[in-house]
C-alpha cells in the first residue's frame, strides 16, 4: 500500500447544508455520481455522503459511527490567513471550538466544527512551508 489518501468521505446528516458550507468557503464541486458530493483537492478528493447511507455501506448501525477523535487540518501560508479562514468558517455556519491562538511549538491555529460535524484545524506552521501549489509535507517544501 502506498503512503497516500485518495478520498476522504465524511458522512453528513444533511447533504445540501454540508455542501453549502464548503461552497461558502470557496470550494467548487466536481461532477459526482451515486449520491456523493465531491470536491477535488490537491492530490485527493473530499466526498460528502449521507450518514445513514455510509453506515449501510459499511454494514454497521449509524450509532456505532459515533464522533471519532479525528480532525482535518488545513495549513496556510501566514498567521493572518488562519484568522481570515476561521472568520469565513464561522460566517458559513461553523461552530468555533478553539479560537485562533499561538501554539507552544511556534505555530498558530484554531479549530471549528463544520456543518455536518467534521472538525477542522486551520494552522500556520512556520516549520512546514507549503509548496507553490499549496501541498503540505510534514517538514515543508523549500
Amino acid at each position: 500500500m502506498q503512503q497516500r489518501v485518495s478520498l476522504i468521505t465524511i458522512g453528513v446528516p444533511d447533504m445540501a447544508q454540508a455542501a453549502a458550507f464548503y461552497e461558502a468557503l470557496g470550494w467548487r464541486r466536481t461532477d459526482s455520481l451515486d449520491g456523493v458530493i465531491a470536491f477535488d483537492l490537491i492530490g485527493q478528493a473530499l466526498g460528502l455522503y449521507p450518514l445513514d447511507a455510509l453506515a449501510e455501506d459499511i454494514g454497521v448501525p449509524v450509532g456505532t459511527l459515533g464522533q471519532g477523535a479525528l480532525t482535518f487540518a488545513h495549513n496556510v501560508r501566514a498567521k493572518a490567513e488562519v484568522d481570515q479562514l476561521m472568520q469565513a468558517a464561522e460566517r458559513a455556519g461553523a461552530e468555533i471550538l478553539k479560537p485562533a491562538t499561538e501554539v507552544f511549538w511556534g505555530g498558530y491555529h484554531g479549530y471549528f466544527r463544520a456543518v455536518g460535524g467534521a472538525i477542522w484545524e486551520v494552522a500556520f506552521n512556520p516549520f512546514s512551508p507549503l509548496s507553490p501549489d499549496g501541498a503540505f509535507r510534514w517538514n515543508g517544501y523549500g
